[in-house]
């Protein structure tokens, strides 16, 4: 028997080392793919490395700047209304009816401007009366300056013959007597005509009183009579009688009455800067500042009257018109001088500080 080792010849076979062409292809794209970012990779570098030697300007961050608030210190708020310092219901001084109304609501007039008359036929007779007997008083004295002549020739004649011891003492006693009672009459006569022309003059006031005028410059608000009414100075009462004639008021008067609690009236000082906002405008702010503190409180609602004078007037003001206030304190004055600020946020101030140090 023949071993089997001796018998059998075993060939290597060469056919399994060989390498198929798809793989051997993949192999050098694999390469030429690492070359490339090799390649890339360098040239990065490179770039990076020239970048950073070029000089370059400094970055600057852009950051948000707001303004600094200085707005002023508020003190106190109050509310109030509208009110003149010149308003006047006109009325007549007698008690008449009224022939004539002069005027409209809403109409500018001046002072001593005619509103209304009443009837003044009573007023005139009177004054007519009274001027006649004046008059008639005045002429008198002219008969009596005739006798005053006549008695004083009288007079002398009565001494003449007095001196010649012809003439008594007692006929020259009355001559002088008669001289002397003429001249009194005169004079009494003198005073009553200054007497009539004092009646005159009262005659001629109740006529006066017939036309009432406008006391100040102003416009009329209130419109109270009409032709035909009865006007008095005092109430009748019945609603029969008016006791006034028009409402004026002086518009250049308009300032502004709020009650202050009593427990901040210390805060309120005179000439105090005022800010002031009508409720018809709210968006408007009117400058003002406080006139006067009324010296009295009232003990029902614990607050004291504080009258505050508008820095400049406005046709848009209206009497009776509601405002709110708000007091001022010394601050707003120096806020109001002072130059406006800019702020600037801390953390981005900081870094461009440090970003222009480190640029430099």
């Amino acid at each position: 028997m023949v071993p089997m080792t001796d018998e059998i010849h075993i060939k290597p076979d060469l056919g399994s080392l060989r390498i198929d062409d798809h793989k051997r292809g993949s192999g050098s794209k694999g390469k030429r793919i690492a070359l490339l970012v090799i390649a890339l990779a360098i040239l990065l570098a490179i770039g990076v490395g020239f970048y950073s030697f070029i000089p370059r300007a400094a970055a600057v961050e852009v950051a948000t700047v707001q303004q600094a608030e200085t707005g002023p210190q508020v003190l106190l708020n109050a509310s109030g209304y509208v009110t003149p310092q010149r308003r006047a219901t006109v009325a007549a001084k007698i008690t008449g009816r009224v022939t004539g109304v002069f005027f409209t609501e809403g109409m500018h007039v001046h002072q001593g401007f005619v509103l209304a008359k009443l009837d003044d036929s009573d007023s005139q007779k009177a004054l007519a009366a009274a001027v006649a007997d004046r008059n008639a008083t005045q002429a008198s004295i002219a008969d009596l300056q005739v006798q005053l002549k006549n008695a004083e020739l009288e007079l002398r004649r009565a001494q003449e013959l007095q001196q010649q011891g012809v003439q008594t003492q007692q006929a020259l006693d009355n001559a002088r007597m008669a001289v002397n009672s003429l001249r009194a009459r005169i004079d009494f006569t003198k005073e009553q005509v200054v007497a009539g022309d004092a009646r005159i003059k009262e005659a001629q006031q109740a006529v006066d009183n017939c036309v009432i005028r406008a006391p100040f410059a102003g416009i009329i608000v209130s419109k109270d009579a009409q032709v035909g009414e009865m006007v008095s100075p005092i109430s009748a009462g019945g609603g029969f009688t008016r006791t006034g004639i028009a409402t004026i008021v002086d518009m250049a008067s308009n300032e502004i009455e709020v009650d202050v609690n009593e427990n901040y009236i210390a805060r309120v000082k005179p000439k105090q800067e005022v800010t002031a906002t009508l409720d018809a405008y709210p968006d408007w702010k009117i400058p003002a500042h406080v006139r006067t503190i009324i010296p009295t409180a009232d003990r029902q609602k614990a607050t004291v009257e504080v009258r505050i004078a508008f820095d400049k007037l406005d046709p848009r003001i209206l009497p009776d018109m509601g405002v709110k206030v708000t007091f001022l304190g010394e601050e707003a004055k120096q806020a109001a001088k002072a130059p406006a600020g800019l702020m600037v946020p801390r953390a981005r101030s900081g870094t461009m500080a440090g970003r222009r140090s480190s640029s430099w």
